[in-house]
């Protein structure tokens, strides 16, 4: 029940950052890399702080092993699913004439767009399903926050793309947010069924979670919000959010 509630609080936050384009109608390019960078920060933490670390502790004396198994084999995932669904970020950067209409051509990226963001939200929801069926509820929590915070620029940036390809603002917004972010319900409640079934299987499934962020954060993340002239500003925003998840893992642990 736990996971659950923590994978629709995710799911929701993803819908709230797709909304946001309802309100604010035109974020900037330097806007979004910023907040974009802050999610990263959040996400980098939250891997080490409420994963890597405390995987490593539960593994016991193979613990450090255990782990980076996890982390290779999230890796490799990740790098196969990228392979699938390639980098179209940079393709649907323009903004659209008011004559324009949707095509074909705008279509096809903006497709992948979404089913990139899917796959990428699928080690976010299985890594807070792992935190909460670790049993330890603080690091349950701050993952949740980690990503759910992660969630609402991610959201917002598919929302973006789909105004620029010439969609309705509201109704799209609305949908592309359930797309994107629904996957990460099931992921959790699986992922705390894994780590509750077997108790061995956890450092693994939180390394395997950590490894999965990690390479987002390095493979799409940092490289898309540095690709527009914005490194400062997506740097600052990394590490701020780097401190507020610190902060956040200490208090709430």
């Amino acid at each position: 029940m736990q996971a659950l509630v923590g994978g629709v609080v995710i799911a929701g936050l993803n819908l709230l950052g797709a909304l946001l384009v309802v309100v604010w109608r035109d974020p900037s390019q330097r806007s979004l890399d910023g907040a974009l960078g802050f999610a990263a920060g959040v996400m980098l933490a939250a891997s080490f702080t409420s994963l890597i670390l405390p995987g490593i502790e539960l593994g016991g004396h193979n613990g450090v092993l255990e782990v980076i198994a996890g982390i290779v084999l999230g890796v490799a995932l990740l790098d196969r699913a990228d392979r699938w669904v390639p980098h179209v970020h940079v393709l649907i950067t323009g903004r659209r004439r008011a004559d324009q209409t949707v095509s074909e051509r705008d279509l096809a990226p903006l497709l992948l767009f979404i089913v990139a963001i899917t796959i990428h939200n699928m080690p976010e929801g299985l890594a807070v399903g792992v935190g909460f069926g670790s049993g330890n509820l603080g690091d349950a929590l701050a993952l949740m926050f980690a990503i759910g915070v992660q969630n609402i620029p991610e959201g917002l940036a598919v929302s973006v793309a789909a105004v620029n390809a010439g969609f309705d603002r509201t109704t799209y917004a609305a949908l592309t947010g359930i797309r994107a972010g629904i996957v990460e319900i099931p992921l959790c409640l699986f992922g705390a069924w894994a780590v509750t079934v077997s108790g061995a299987v956890l450092p693994y499934a939180m390394g395997f979670a950590a490894g999965g962020m990690l390479f987002v954060i390095s493979d799409e993340i940092v490289p898309e919000t540095h690709a527009n002239g914005h490194e400062r500003v997506a740097t600052l925003g990394l590490m701020a959010g780097v401190v507020v998840m610190l902060y956040l893992d200490v208090t709430l642990g």
